[in-house]
């Protein structure tokens, strides 16, 4: 005389998943040739230019992106729109100029 409860038990247990594995990211650390050809000619096309993008579009470190983008405002090739400590968010230059 077991109570239902007890009995209930006869259904197989939840298999968990394994979860999901994200692939590694292969993004450049030091600024070569190539890279520096690639951001001097694309980043003039770009209307909205932000680390993100140069780390998704370029391949490269966030940190690298951040260098670049400092040494592209210093040139004048780009104009900060928004400071702030987590975000800075650039244009182009010449978009202002026209």
């Amino acid at each position: 005389m077991a109570p239902a409860a007890a009995q209930g038990g006869k259904k197989q247990k939840k298999k968990w998943s394994k979860g999901k594995v994200k692939d590694k990211a292969q993004h450049a650390v030091v600024m070569d040739k190539t890279i520096q050809e690639r951001l001097n000619k694309d980043v003039l096309t770009y209307r909205l230019i932000t680390t993100a993008v140069l780390v998704d579009r370029l391949k490269i470190n966030g940190s690298l992106a951040r260098k670049a983008l400092a040494d592209l405002e210093e040139k004048g090739v780009i104009k900060k729109i928004v400071g702030h400590h987590k975000l800075n968010i650039y244009t182009r230059a010449v978009a202002a100029a026209e």
